[in-house]
Order: structure tokens, then C-alpha cells, then sequence
């Protein structure tokens, strides 16, 4: 029995059983991953699963089934099943759903991959991992850690409306982190933690042995370095950083299934009002922000979503606008939108649900050089430390690993413990430099839903400047 036998016998069964509409998902995961501490493997991980899991629509009431077994009874049990899990949702009283219209489509669609991480032999990685500790021990670091991490994942996807599509995603991708020990305080360095859907030259490609010394060196510096000063200024972030502000002031805002509140779990819900969709200002006008599945390598990179939609692009934010948002063919249906697109599951034995794909800025007219130099006074930070925002995506502060101080126009002094703090589309809007130099971050960590999933998103990002942003807050 193949993999699209099991599924399709699986979208049948839950059609005997009364269901309108049926996807079914067979997935087979492998994954690995390696850590090292001061000069010593930490851990080894590697794991293997498989099995198929089946929505079925009755009336209103989605049901979903998940099996760790392919054979056809199996399949046509986890069928008839989500089935009877759909009409028990549907004996609830709620407001009529539809799905918008979505051709079959049957296809292929693997992810870029030079060469295979799994195949690279554990004695080298091992020991790049133990040597890259090493370096940064020798460099003054207390603490020294580093790892990777590897996906390889298999999906073949059947709709009772005709789809038919299997996809492959190798991920992979690894960091360092450096933490230096004073008098009452730490201080941590990190470079990398940067994942895309690519080979093992994601890895390599970050060459980390030539940054192991430097973020050694910084974490021992900040412990003398000047602290952060409070009070409002102008706010250079570098583009890991502004990863992290797209993800969470933007991405889990323009969630649909947040702004319709169906979802609440670890994020809360959106401050964004539907009704606003296209006239809403977010940001300055250098704010595009494109949503956007097709990025060759990036990580939150696909060929299909979860429910069959062929990846396209599509502005979230345009010119500053609020233009578009991240959403399943459920949602869209109510909410009136003619898209859909991201929805996904973190394995097939969780209910796929609206994620971030790829969602980031578009490039800038400037370049960092420009941004510094146009700056009187002003900080700069970059890599995230801690982050705080409300329940509703709107207020937030986040603390970065390190900042500089900049007077007219050059960078100058290092500070520690940096922070800042702001409303988000007060913050956007007060955007007025924004570089050319993109690069395509990778999440890897991103919880939402109950049971938990974690989502794999990717996010372009670029050094922007932002006026009047407070700084230096510590309560």
C-alpha cells in the first residue's frame, strides 16, 4: 500500500461516514539533533516517526483523526473516525462554514538541498560542534555551547476534491552562544541560530568556526561596557532583530484565525480590526511587508500548504497599509476574502491550522552605512535577549544581547543590557531608514495551539531606523 493509497483510503472512509469535505496528510519525519558544552558532547537526538492524520467537515464541525499506522484499516478507521468527531463539533450551534473554492491540483515539490544532512557523518559533525566550544572557551567565554538541528520530512497530501500532492523538506540549520560570568551579572554572545530549508550548507555556510572568538570576546566585554541609557532616542536594529519585531508584532497579528478569535493559545488574539483590512495604516511607507512561501531555502518555504493551495506571494502591508493576512480556506470564508494559503501542521498527528509561512520586509533605499551616518544620536541593537507583548500583538519591549551608542554619525561605545519598548503601529509608522540588505531569518521555535505545535517560519528582515523609540527600560 503506497502513501497516497493510505491516505486516499483514509479520505474515503471518512466520506462514507457522512463527511462533505476530507484531507487526509501521510507524513514521515526524521530528525537529529547535537549540542556541545565547554569542550564536551552534550547530547545526541535522533528520531523517526510516521502515520496519517484526516480532517473531516460535517455541517460546520471539523473533525481530526491521527494514526502512527498506514495499513488500509487503519487509515479507513482514522477516517471514519475524524468523521464522527465532525458531526459531534457540528451538534454545537455555530455560524455556517464554508471553504472558498480551491482547484485540485496534483504535483511535486522538494525543497533545495546540496547535500543531506543526515548523510554527513556524526564524527564531523561531533567534532565541529566540540570545536567550536573549545574556540570560544579559549577566547574567555565561562559557558560555550553550540548545536545544530536537522528536519527531513515527507507529505503526501489527498483531498476528497481531487488533490493529490507530495512534497520533501530537508531543514536544518545550528548556532553558538557565549556567556561570560562578572561580579553579580552574566553576559551571552550568540551568532548563527539561523535555520533555512536547505542541505547541510545552511551549516557550513554560516561559518561559525570564524565567529566562535568574536562572540567570545564580546560576551566578556559587555560585562564592563557601559549600561544602556533610558530615554528616548532613535533606534538602529540589525536585521536579526527585526526578525524577531516582524515575527511577533506582525506576523502573529495578522494571523486570521486570531483576528476572528478562534485562537488565543500562547499569542492571545490580534488587535487588528477586520473591518479595517486596506485602509488601515500600520507602518511608514517604507513598510512592505510580503507574505511569501516561494523563497528558494527560507524556512518557512513550501510548495503546497497543508490544504493543498499552491504557495504564491502576497502583500500583508503595503506602502504601510494593512493589506492582507495570513489565512485557511475556513477563515477566509468568513471572513470574505477570495485567498487562502497557510495553513500548516507541525506533524500528522496535529490539526493543521493558519502559521506564518514567510513573512517579511521587503528592501529598503538605504544601506547600514547610510542609516549610521544620517544618525546624530542614537542606538543600535541587534540579536534578542528576552521579549515581552501582550495578549492582543500590540504592546511589546525587548531586550537585545548588545548595543552600541551612535554620535553624529559613527558608531561608538558598547552598551549592555539594551532594551527598548513600543506600541506596534506607533512604532512601524516612526520607521524613516530602511537598508537594502536583506537576509532571510529563520524561526524554528514557534508555539501555537492546543496540543502544542511548533511552527518552522521564515522571516527577511533588513537594519531599519525608528525615531523617538524609548530605550533603557529596566521595570
Amino acid at each position: 500500500m503506497t502513501h497516497f493509497d493510505a491516505a486516499a483510503a483514509a479520505v474515503q472512509a471518512a466520506l462514507d461516514a457522512g463527511a462533505r469535505y476530507a484531507d487526509a496528510r501521510v507524513m514521515h519525519r526524521r530528525t537529529e539533533s547535537m549540542s556541545a558544552r565547554n569542550g564536551e558532547l552534550e547530547e545526541l537526538s535522533q528520531d523517526e516517526d510516521a502515520g496519517v492524520g484526516v480532517r473531516a467537515l460535517v455541517g460546520s464541525g471539523w473533525g481530526f483523526y491521527a494514526v502512527p499506522d498506514m495499513s488500509d484499516p487503519a487509515a479507513r478507521a482514522a477516517g471514519t473516525r475524524a468523521a464522527k468527531i465532525a458531526a459531534a463539533s457540528a451538534s454545537v450551534p455555530v455560524p455556517a462554514t464554508g471553504l472558498i473554492p480551491l482547484p485540485a491540483a496534483t504535483g511535486s515539490w522538494s525543497s533545495p538541498c546540496e547535500v543531506d544532512p543526515l548523510s554527513v557523518p556524526l564524527s564531523d559533525k561531533a567534532e565541529l560542534m566540540v570545536g567550536l566550544t573549545t574556540t570560544m572557551r579559549e577566547h574567555g567565554a565561562d559557558l560555550a555551547e553550540s548545536h545544530y538541528r536537522i528536519w527531513d520530512t515527507a507529505k503526501w497530501f489527498v483531498s476528497s476534491e481531487g488533490h493529490r500532492i507530495d512534497q520533501r523538506f530537508r531543514e536544518c540549520g545550528g548556532g553558538i552562544t557565549a556567556t561570560s560570568i562578572g561580579d553579580g551579572e552574566s553576559q551571552r554572545r550568540s551568532y548563527g541560530n539561523q535555520y533555512g530549508t536547505r542541505g547541510w550548507e545552511m551549516v557550513t555556510g554560516l561559518d561559525l568556526p570564524g565567529n566562535a572568538a568574536r562572540v567570545a570576546i564580546e560576551s566578556r566585554e559587555l560585562l564592563t561596557a557601559a549600561p544602556c541609557p533610558a530615554g528616548q532616542t532613535s533606534l538602529i536594529l540589525g536585521s536579526e532583530q527585526m526578525a524577531l519585531q516582524i515575527h511577533e508584532s506582525v506576523g502573529h497579528a495578522i494571523e486570521l484565525d486570531r483576528i476572528l478569535g478562534w485562537e488565543a493559545a500562547y499569542a492571545g488574539t490580534s488587535w487588528l480590526d477586520l473591518s479595517k483590512l486596506g485602509s488601515m495604516r500600520y507602518g511608514s511607507s517604507l513598510m512592505n511587508i510580503a507574505i511569501d512561501p516561494t523563497i528558494p531555502g527560507a524556512l518557512g518555504s513550501f510548495g503546497f500548504d497543508d490544504e493543498g493551495t499552491p504557495a504564491s506571494a502576497r502583500y500583508a502591508v503595503h506602502e504601510g497599509l494593512w493589506v492582507g493576512v495570513l489565512a485557511g480556506r475556513d477563515s477566509a470564508s468568513v471572513a470574505g476574502l477570495d485567498y487562502a494559503g497557510s495553513v500548516r501542521s507541525d506533524g500528522w498527528a496535529r490539526l493543521p491550522m493558519v502559521r506564518m509561512t514567510n513573512v517579511g520586509l521587503e528592501p529598503g533605499p538605504h544601506t547600514l552605512e547610510e542609516i549610521i551616518a544620517s544618525t546624530d544620536d542614537g542606538i543600535f541593537m541587534d540579536t534578542n535577549r528576552s521579549w515581552s507583548i501582550d495578549d492582543r500583538r500590540l504592546n511589546f519591549q525587548f531586550g537585545c544581547e548588545i548595543g552600541w551608542e551612535i554620535k553624529n554619525g559613527k558608531i561608538g561605545r558598547m552598551l549592555r543590557n539594551p532594551t527598548y519598548t513600543g506600541i506596534g503601529p506607533t512604532f512601524w509608522q516612526s520607521m524613516d531608514m530602511l537598508s537594502s540588505e536583506v537576509t532571510a531569518w529563520g524561526i524554528p521555535n514557534c508555539g501555537k495551539g492546543q496540543p502544542g505545535q511548533t511552527g518552522h517560519t521564515g522571516h527577511p528582515a533588513a537594519p531599519a531606523r525608528f525615531t523617538g523609540v524609548r530605550v533603557g527600560v529596566t521595570g
